[in-house]
C-alpha cells in the first residue's frame, strides 16, 4: 500500500502586512514556531504576530517547493487575489506585474 504524504505550501501575512510563503507538513507546529519567534535571524522574528491567510496541500515535496518559489516571485496584489479566491484575476494579474 503507498504512504501518502502530505506538504502544506501556506502564505503567511505579517505584521507589517508582507507577506511570507513556506512549505511545512506540519501546518499548526510550523505557525506556533512562527509565533513564538524561536529563530532571531529569521525573517518574520521582528514582524510578529502573522497569521495565516491561504493553504494548499499538495502530495509531493518537489511540488510544493516548486510552487513556493513560484509563489514568492509573484507581486504582492497577486497573492492577494490567489488568498482572496479571485482567479480569474491571476492571468492579468500575471502580465501587469510578473
Amino acid at each position: 500500500m503507498p504512504i501518502f504524504h502530505r506538504y502544506c505550501l501556506h502564505i503567511l501575512e505579517c505584521s507589517d502586512e508582507s507577506f511570507y510563503v513556506v512549505v511545512t507538513n506540519n501546518v499548526e507546529l510550523r505557525l506556533r514556531q512562527h509565533q513564538q519567534g524561536i529563530n532571531e535571524g529569521c525573517y518574520k522574528f521582528d514582524k510578529r504576530p502573522v497569521s495565516l491567510r491561504w493553504t494548499e496541500e499538495l502530495q509531493y515535496i518537489d511540488k510544493a517547493i516548486a510552487f513556493a518559489k513560484k509563489l514568492k516571485g509573484w507581486s504582492r496584489v497577486k497573492k492577494q487575489a490567489l488568498i482572496n479566491g479571485e482567479f480569474e484575476k491571476l492571468p492579468e494579474l500575471s502580465k501587469k506585474f510578473d
